[in-house]
Protein backbone atom coordinates (compact mmCIF):
# COMPACT_ATOMS: atom_id res chain seq x y z
CA UNK A 1 0.00 0.00 0.00
CA UNK A 2 2.86 2.08 0.90
CA UNK A 3 4.27 1.41 -2.17
CA UNK A 4 1.22 2.31 -4.39
CA UNK A 5 0.27 5.63 -2.69
CA UNK A 6 4.27 6.54 -3.21
CA UNK A 7 4.29 5.85 -7.25
CA UNK A 8 0.74 7.72 -6.87
CA UNK A 9 2.35 10.46 -5.35
CA UNK A 10 6.06 10.44 -7.99
CA UNK A 11 3.06 10.31 -10.48
CA UNK A 12 1.78 13.64 -9.32
CA UNK A 13 4.75 15.11 -9.26
CA UNK A 14 6.23 14.06 -12.70
CA UNK A 15 2.70 15.32 -14.27
CA UNK A 16 3.23 18.83 -12.26
CA UNK A 17 6.81 19.07 -12.95
CA UNK A 18 5.73 18.52 -17.15
CA UNK A 19 2.73 20.99 -16.94
CA UNK A 20 5.20 23.29 -16.08
CA UNK A 21 7.28 22.82 -18.75
CA UNK A 22 4.25 23.53 -21.41
CA UNK A 23 3.91 26.98 -22.16
CA UNK A 24 0.91 28.95 -21.18
CA UNK A 25 -1.01 29.66 -24.71
CA UNK A 26 -2.41 32.82 -24.28
CA UNK A 27 -5.62 33.96 -24.59
CA UNK A 28 -6.59 35.60 -28.13
CA UNK A 29 -9.89 38.45 -27.56
CA UNK A 30 -12.65 37.91 -30.06
CA UNK A 31 -12.98 39.40 -33.20
CA UNK A 32 -15.78 42.10 -33.72
CA UNK A 33 -16.74 43.77 -37.03
CA UNK A 34 -16.11 47.57 -37.06
CA UNK A 35 -15.61 50.67 -38.68
CA UNK A 36 -14.19 53.82 -38.68
CA UNK A 37 -10.92 54.29 -40.61
CA UNK A 38 -6.84 54.73 -40.61
CA UNK A 39 -5.86 57.63 -42.36
CA UNK A 40 -2.18 58.57 -42.73
CA UNK A 41 -0.74 61.61 -44.63
CA UNK A 42 3.03 62.06 -45.32
CA UNK A 43 5.40 63.93 -43.59
CA UNK A 44 6.81 67.04 -45.13
CA UNK A 45 9.71 66.48 -47.38
CA UNK A 46 8.81 62.64 -48.07
CA UNK A 47 6.52 62.94 -50.86
CA UNK A 48 9.30 64.94 -52.99
CA UNK A 49 11.66 62.61 -52.23
CA UNK A 50 9.66 59.87 -53.27
CA UNK A 51 8.98 62.03 -56.33
CA UNK A 52 12.77 62.44 -57.01
CA UNK A 53 13.31 58.76 -56.92
CA UNK A 54 10.61 58.01 -59.38
CA UNK A 55 8.65 55.95 -56.21
CA UNK A 56 4.69 56.85 -56.40
CA UNK A 57 2.08 55.73 -53.77
CA UNK A 58 -0.94 53.78 -54.85
CA UNK A 59 -4.26 53.40 -53.22
CA UNK A 60 -5.75 49.48 -53.27
CA UNK A 61 -9.48 49.77 -53.18
CA UNK A 62 -10.97 49.91 -51.31
CA UNK A 63 -8.44 51.55 -49.72
CA UNK A 64 -7.89 55.07 -51.56
CA UNK A 65 -4.71 57.85 -51.97
CA UNK A 66 -5.04 61.27 -52.17
CA UNK A 67 -2.36 63.41 -53.57
CA UNK A 68 -1.89 67.65 -52.29
CA UNK A 69 0.26 69.34 -54.95
CA UNK A 70 0.39 72.39 -52.92
CA UNK A 71 1.27 71.01 -49.65
CA UNK A 72 3.25 68.24 -51.59
CA UNK A 73 1.89 65.29 -49.01
CA UNK A 74 -0.24 61.86 -50.03
CA UNK A 75 -3.04 61.03 -47.81
CA UNK A 76 -4.08 57.54 -47.83
CA UNK A 77 -7.37 56.85 -46.49
CA UNK A 78 -7.94 53.20 -45.35
CA UNK A 79 -11.78 51.67 -44.00
CA UNK A 80 -11.71 49.60 -41.03
CA UNK A 81 -13.46 46.31 -41.04
CA UNK A 82 -12.84 44.69 -37.87
CA UNK A 83 -11.27 44.65 -33.98
CA UNK A 84 -9.59 42.02 -32.26
CA UNK A 85 -8.04 43.18 -28.68
CA UNK A 86 -5.87 46.53 -29.57
CA UNK A 87 -5.38 45.56 -33.17
CA UNK A 88 -7.70 46.76 -35.64
CA UNK A 89 -7.90 45.16 -39.34
CA UNK A 90 -8.48 47.37 -42.35
CA UNK A 91 -9.75 46.54 -45.69
CA UNK A 92 -8.15 47.15 -49.29
CA UNK A 93 -4.45 48.61 -48.69
CA UNK A 94 -1.49 50.13 -50.51
CA UNK A 95 1.58 49.92 -52.89
CA UNK A 96 4.58 51.60 -53.42
CA UNK A 97 5.43 51.79 -57.05
CA UNK A 98 8.67 52.56 -58.44
CA UNK A 99 7.20 54.47 -61.94
CA UNK A 100 10.26 53.58 -63.96
CA UNK A 101 11.01 50.17 -63.16
CA UNK A 102 7.33 48.90 -62.62
CA UNK A 103 8.65 47.05 -59.06
CA UNK A 104 6.59 47.75 -56.56
CA UNK A 105 5.60 47.00 -52.32
CA UNK A 106 2.07 46.15 -51.52
CA UNK A 107 0.94 46.58 -48.13
CA UNK A 108 -2.76 44.58 -48.01
CA UNK A 109 -5.24 44.60 -45.25
CA UNK A 110 -2.93 46.49 -43.14
CA UNK A 111 -3.31 45.85 -38.95
CA UNK A 112 -2.92 48.30 -36.39
CA UNK A 113 -2.02 47.48 -33.44
CA UNK A 114 -1.94 50.18 -30.98
CA UNK A 115 -1.02 48.78 -28.11
CA UNK A 116 2.33 46.67 -29.87
CA UNK A 117 2.43 49.82 -31.60
CA UNK A 118 2.88 48.17 -35.36
CA UNK A 119 1.05 48.03 -38.28
CA UNK A 120 1.51 44.42 -40.14
CA UNK A 121 0.94 43.97 -43.90
CA UNK A 122 -0.56 40.79 -45.78
CA UNK A 123 2.40 41.01 -48.53
CA UNK A 124 1.82 39.60 -52.51
CA UNK A 125 3.52 36.02 -51.11
CA UNK A 126 0.42 35.99 -48.68
CA UNK A 127 2.53 35.91 -45.35
CA UNK A 128 2.03 38.63 -42.62
CA UNK A 129 4.86 41.29 -41.69
CA UNK A 130 5.28 44.14 -39.67
CA UNK A 131 6.20 46.86 -41.43
CA UNK A 132 5.76 49.65 -39.36
CA UNK A 133 6.30 50.83 -36.25
CA UNK A 134 3.88 53.66 -34.18
CA UNK A 135 6.61 55.42 -32.64
CA UNK A 136 4.48 57.92 -30.74
CA UNK A 137 0.51 58.29 -29.94
CA UNK A 138 -0.32 62.27 -29.06
CA UNK A 139 -3.67 61.47 -28.04
CA UNK A 140 -6.47 59.22 -27.13
CA UNK A 141 -10.18 59.81 -26.84
CA UNK A 142 -13.50 58.16 -26.51
CA UNK A 143 -17.23 58.85 -27.79
CA UNK A 144 -19.62 56.23 -26.58
CA UNK A 145 -23.02 55.71 -26.65
CA UNK A 146 -25.66 53.31 -25.76
CA UNK A 147 -25.11 50.77 -28.73
CA UNK A 148 -21.91 51.36 -29.84
CA UNK A 149 -18.08 52.40 -28.39
CA UNK A 150 -15.58 54.46 -30.42
CA UNK A 151 -11.99 55.12 -29.35
CA UNK A 152 -10.24 58.12 -31.47
CA UNK A 153 -6.30 57.47 -31.43
CA UNK A 154 -4.56 61.15 -32.72
CA UNK A 155 -0.93 62.24 -33.77
CA UNK A 156 0.29 58.54 -34.70
CA UNK A 157 3.71 58.68 -36.02
CA UNK A 158 4.58 56.09 -38.41
CA UNK A 159 8.49 54.80 -39.06
CA UNK A 160 9.63 51.86 -41.01
CA UNK A 161 9.98 49.20 -38.37
CA UNK A 162 13.36 48.71 -38.63
CA UNK A 163 16.81 48.34 -41.19
CA UNK A 164 15.64 45.07 -42.42
CA UNK A 165 12.65 46.23 -43.66
CA UNK A 166 13.95 49.55 -44.87
CA UNK A 167 16.39 47.77 -46.96
CA UNK A 168 13.61 44.96 -48.42
CA UNK A 169 11.62 48.47 -49.33
CA UNK A 170 14.69 49.80 -51.45
CA UNK A 171 15.68 46.40 -52.98
CA UNK A 172 12.42 45.57 -54.00
CA UNK A 173 11.71 49.08 -55.26
CA UNK A 174 15.30 49.55 -56.37
CA UNK A 175 15.86 52.76 -55.15
CA UNK A 176 17.48 54.19 -51.88
CA UNK A 177 14.56 56.60 -50.31
CA UNK A 178 13.68 54.29 -47.54
CA UNK A 179 15.09 54.88 -44.24
CA UNK A 180 14.19 53.86 -40.12
CA UNK A 181 15.38 57.72 -39.69
CA UNK A 182 12.39 59.57 -40.65
CA UNK A 183 9.13 60.16 -39.71
CA UNK A 184 7.26 58.93 -42.66
CA UNK A 185 3.62 59.84 -41.85
CA UNK A 186 1.21 61.45 -39.16
CA UNK A 187 -1.97 58.99 -38.76
CA UNK A 188 -4.98 58.44 -36.87
CA UNK A 189 -7.23 55.93 -35.80
CA UNK A 190 -11.05 56.08 -35.60
CA UNK A 191 -12.71 52.79 -34.59
CA UNK A 192 -15.99 52.11 -34.03
CA UNK A 193 -18.02 48.91 -32.36
CA UNK A 194 -20.85 47.45 -30.98
CA UNK A 195 -20.99 47.40 -27.69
Amino acid sequence: MRRASLVTRSSCAIAAALLALIPAVPASADEVPAEGSFTFTTSPGILPAWDSAGISIVGVSPGSVITNTSTKTARVILPLVAKAGTANAAAGGFRFLNIETGDSFRCSNPTIDTRARVIDCVLPSGYNSTVFAITDIDGRAKANTDTTKTTIFQGMRIQIINREMANRLNDELDTNVFSTSVILADASLIVTRDR
